[in-house]
Order: C-alpha cells, then sequence, then structure tokens
C-alpha cells in the first residue's frame, strides 16, 4: 500500500506473527487522478473459510465499503517467497468467495518482492496457472528493492485503468445486514456477537467517514479506487 501511494499511509509490523485486523484506509494522487487505497484483513495462505474468525470475515466483507460505490479494482496479493500450491489455491478461493463471483472480473494478481520473481509462474504450476486465468491472466509485480522506482506503480495503474475501461466501472456489492446464522443459539453469547459486530460496523462507518474528511480535493480527473486483499501471513498494505 506504501509503495503504491508512494508515502507511509500505513503502519509497518515487523513481526510475522501480526497482521491486519481492522481495515484501513489511505489516499494519494498519482498521474492527476486521486487514488484510494483500502488495506483489508487477510488470512493466513494455509486457512480455509472455515478456519478464519467470523469477524474477520465481516471486515473483510466490509472492507469494500470504505471506497463507495465500490473498488474499480481488486489486487490479490501473493508473495513470491512463498510457495503457490492446492492448499493455497483453496484458501484464496474459498475467502473470494465472500464476495460475488463477479468480483473476478475486476481482480488483479499482484506478486510482492518482485526481485524472487525468475521462473516463479511457471515453477508454481496449474494451480497459480488456474488463480491468474480466474482473474482474465492479469498480474502485476513489485518489487520491494525499487521501493522508491514509479515506473512500477505507473505501470500498475495503467492495468488498473485498462481494466476499468473493460468493466465499464467498478465493483459493487450489496450491503446485507447479517443474520447472525453463524452464531450459537444461547441467548447471551448470541447476544454478545451481535453487540460485537455492532462496535465493528460502528468503527468502520467511523473510519470511513474520518477517511473521506481527508480525501485530496479537487482532483484533476475521475478517481480511482482499489480495494486489497492479504493473502499472507505477513502483515501487507495494498
Amino acid at each position: 500500500g506504501n509503495i503504491i501511494l508512494g508515502k507511509n499511509a500505513f503502519g509497518i509490523k515487523e513481526n510475522v506473527e501480526r497482521k491486519t485486523t481492522v481495515s484501513e484506509i489511505g489516499h494519494s494522487v498519482i498521474e492527476g487522478r486521486r487514488l484510494t487505497v483500502v488495506d483489508s484483513p487477510g488470512w493466513f495462505c494455509i486457512h480455509t473459510l472455515q478456519d478464519t474468525s467470523e469477524m474477520d470475515k465481516l471486515e473483510i466483507e466490509n472492507s469494500v465499503n470504505l471506497c463507495p460505490p465500490g473498488p474499480h479494482a481488486v489486487l490479490l496479493v501473493i508473495p513470491l517467497a512463498i510457495n503457490f500450491d492446492p492448499s493455497y489455491l483453496r484458501s484464496v478461493q474459498e475467502h473470494m468467495s465472500l464476495f460475488r463471483e463477479e468480483i473476478w472480473k475486476h481482480t488483479l494478481v499482484l506478486f510482492t518482492y518482485g526481485d524472487w520473481l525468475g521462473n516463479y509462474i511457471v515453477r508454481e504450476g496449474k494451480e497459480l496457472q488456474e488463480l491468474l486465468e480466474k482473474c482474465g491472466n492479469r498480474y502485476h509485480v513489485l518489487s520491494s528493492l525499487d521501493y522508491n522506482d514509479p515506473i512500477q506503480v505507473k505501470e500498475l495503474f495503467q492495468k488498473i485503468i485498462n481494466m476499468v475501461k473493460q468493466n465499464k466501472g467498478c465493483f459493487t456489492t450489496e450491503v446485507k445486514r447479517k443474520k447472525f446464522q453463524f452464531l450459537p443459539r444461547q441467548g447471551k453469547q448470541r447476544m454478545l456477537m451481535e453487540e460485537e459486530w455492532n462496535r465493528r460496523e460502528q468503527e468502520l462507518m467511523d473510519r470511513m467517514m474520518k477517511a473521506l474528511a481527508k480525501e485530496p480535493e479537487k482532483p484533476t480527473v475521475p478517481s480511482v479506487e482499489v480495494a486489497g486483499k492479504l493473502l499472507f501471513t505477513q502483515n501487507y498494505g495494498i
């Protein structure tokens, strides 16, 4: 996220056991366009959807609401330092199922640690090829060694613009209040979980209002908004 925005909008966590727990939002102006990046909670690459907590699922789903009416692009972050095996593919597919199937049309795979690239795409085999095909073979590579290189960000931005033109708009999602079907039926525990959900929802709205108040004014051309998905153990802002 910081590389894309060209500034330290998101905190960097050195401990690999830590990850984003609530969605964060950052803004910048690139090539005369206002850019909004949402850093959503991620999940461990070997975790199934069932392994992810219900509150994390809700936070991931609600992350798209931080850039209304919806993100123009979803960046699916894949670190080149991790093997993309069948369990990783399953994890990605299950967590992306939190959204409508249409989300794949708006998704671009973002490979990080680009200095590890080599023949990664070929080497990782059919699982990675399957994912890329699901995303229309759209991908981009960001190198952590070229942190201040504007060219890699401009190229990413152009790919996003091309995808938006092809899709003729952004990804939208119907905001539906959960009926808490996943909660136990015991009254007290159910109430506590619903209170926690309401608290998370209010925090999300508060963050959105604060973020909107900090947006750069008067962009020279229409804005582009990007919602990011975190797909590995480390906290990584996109």
